[in-house]
C-alpha cells in the first residue's frame, strides 16, 4: 500500500480575526482531512524549517502577512528554488500578489470599485462623500483609512490605492474550490460585516463571480470572491481573495461542510498528483 501523502498545515491559531475563529476553522478541517493525509500543523514563522518534510505545504488561515512578512518572502524564495508544492499556489494573481491586481481590473473594465494609485488619474473616480485610502499590501482593514475629495491630491503616493467609498446594501462572498461553486454568505447588515448568513445566488451572480475565478487562472486552490450590491442593484468585486480566504464554515449546513470537504480532498490529491512531488530534505 502506498504510503498517504503528507502536508504541513500553515495556520496562526491564535490569531485574534474580528469575528472569526481561525483556530476553530482549522481544527475542524484537519481532523477531517486526516482520513486521507498524514498532517502536522505549524505557524506561518515557522514553515520555512519544516517545508521540505512534507509532500506539500497547505497555507490555511495564516493570519495577514505584514504581521511576518521577512518570514513569508523567505518561504516563497525556498519553494520556488526547491520546487515545493504549496497550496494554493504561489502564482495567484489576487491578493497573493498585493492589492495592484485592482488596478488591473479597473484597467479591463471588469465590475469592480474603481482603483487608482496616482494623483493624475483621480478624475477617473467617480464622485464621492468619501474615498477609502488602503496600502497595497494591506490585509484585514490594516492601514485603511477614509478621506474627502479635497484631500485625495496631498496623499502620499507610491504604495496606496485609493477607492470611492460606494453606498452598498450589503456584501456577499462566493466560495470556490478549484473552479467549483461551493457556497455564498451574506452579510445583511452593512456595519456588521462579519455576521454572515447563508444566501442563495442566482445565475446572474454565479456569472460575476466565476469571471474572477476564471481570470486568475489558478488550477487548483480555494478561493473566496467578495462582492458588494450596490444601491442600484450592481455586484462590483471588493477583492478576491486567493491566499488564506478565512471560510466561515461554521455558518453552512451539514451538507455543504461535508461538500466542501469533500471537494478539497479531492483538489489535494488532484494537486498533488499532478506532477512529481518533491522531497529536498531539511532545510539547511
Amino acid at each position: 500500500m502506498p504510503a498517504r501523502p503528507s502536508l504541513l498545515y500553515v495556520t496562526d491559531l491564535a490569531y485574534p480575526a474580528r469575528g472569526r475563529r481561525y483556530g476553530d476553522e482549522d481544527v475542524f478541517l484537519t481532523a477531517r482531512l486526516r482520513a486521507d493525509f498524514d498532517i502536522a500543523l505549524c505557524h506561518p514563522r515557522d514553515a520555512l524549517a519544516l517545508m521540505d518534510r512534507f509532500d506539500a505545504v497547505v497555507v490555511r488561515n495564516s493570519g495577514p502577512v505584514l504581521h511576518y512578512q521577512e518570514a513569508y518572502d523567505a518561504f516563497r524564495d525556498r519553494a520556488a528554488a526547491c520546487g515545493t508544492r504549496v497550496y494554493n499556489p504561489l502564482h495567484g494573481r489576487a491578493d497573493m500578489a498585493g492589492k495592484g491586481y485592482l488596478l488591473d481590473l479597473t484597467e479591463g473594465g471588469h465590475p469592480v470599485i474603481p482603483t487608482v494609485d496616482r494623483p493624475d488619474r483621480l478624475d477617473r473616480l467617480p464622485d464621492s462623500e468619501q474615498y477609502a485610502v488602503k496600502p497595497r499590501t494591506g490585509a484585514d482593514s490594516i492601514g485603511l483609512t477614509f478621506v474627502t475629495r479635497d484631500l485625495l491630491a496631498d496623499l502620499a503616493y507610491g504604495d496606496i490605492l485609493v477607492q470611492p467609498r460606494i453606498d452598498f446594501r450589503y456584501e456577499v462572498s462566493f466560495y470556490y474550490v478549484d473552479d467549483a461553486f461551493q457556497y455564498a454568505l451574506y452579510a445583511p447588515d452593512p456595519d456588521r460585516r462579519w455576521i454572515l448568513e447563508p444566501y442563495e445566488p442566482s445565475a446572474a451572480d454565479l456569472a460575476f463571480a466565476r469571471r474572477f475565478i476564471d481570470w486568475n487562472t489558478l488550477d487548483h486552490g480555494i478561493q473566496r470572491v467578495d462582492a458588494c450590491r450596490t444601491r442600484e442593484g450592481a455586484l462590483l468585486l471588493v477583492e478576491l481573495e486567493d491566499l488564506n480566504p478565512y471560510l466561515s464554515l461554521d455558518l453552512v449546513g451539514d451538507r455543504a461542510r461535508d461538500a466542501f470537504v469533500g471537494r478539497m480532498t479531492d483538489s489535494l490529491h488532484a494537486f498533488l498528483a499532478a506532477g512529481p512531488t518533491r522531497r529536498t530534505g531539511r532545510a539547511g
